[in-house]
């Protein structure tokens, strides 16, 4: 059985829709921005100087968020292969030791992610002048958001807030 999270719930729905806003804005930025590229380097032969940059940077965050997202929703590869075959109880288990493993990524994330943003300090991005450092501090953010979404997972707490499409997919199928 699934646990609700109450008050601390409407905190997480609230971070939730940001980190979804954001994500949804930067694909949006990156689509919007690519296809301006291209069209501007075919007819005008040229293009901003800044929108190489920005693109990586936009796919970079949003694939991090994208990531946070996967694990809230339990949309991560699985293999369910063994779920025929093995008593509930030990898919309990197994379950539970697959969030254990989540929170070790999640930490790794958080530590490396964060020491490799600091290791950045003092370069610049070389169109647009911005700190290095903008580009990598999506690791531990990300990293601390699959770690929470982990241990809560852990704890017995539904946070996905999309139940209804995996539902979808198995009627489909």
């Amino acid at each position: 059985m699934k646990k609700k999270l109450g008050r601390l719930g409407r905190f997480f729905l609230l971070v939730d829709k940001i980190i979804e806003a954001y994500a949804i804005s930067l694909l949006v930025f990156l689509i919007l921005n690519v296809f301006t590229a291209v069209l501007m380097r075919r007819f005008l032969g040229q293009m901003f100087p800044w929108s190489e940059e920005l693109s990586l940077l936009s796919l970079t965050w949003f694939s991090f968020m994208g990531i946070a997202i996967g694990f809230r929703e339990n949309l991560h590869l699985g293999m369910d292969l063994l779920d025929h075959y093995l008593p509930e109880k030990v898919l309990r288990i197994w379950d539970k030791a697959i969030d254990l493993v989540v929170v070790g990524f999640g930490l790794y994330l958080m530590y490396y992610g964060l020491e490799f943003t600091i290791g950045m300090a003092g370069s610049t991005l070389s169109i647009t002048g911005w700190p290095n450092e903008i580009q990598y501090v999506v690791m531990p953010i990300t990293g601390l958001l699959t770690t929470v979404y982990s241990v809560l997972r852990f704890l017995g707490f539904d946070l996905r807030r999309y139940t209804d499409v995996e539902e979808e997919i198995k009627s489909d199928v």
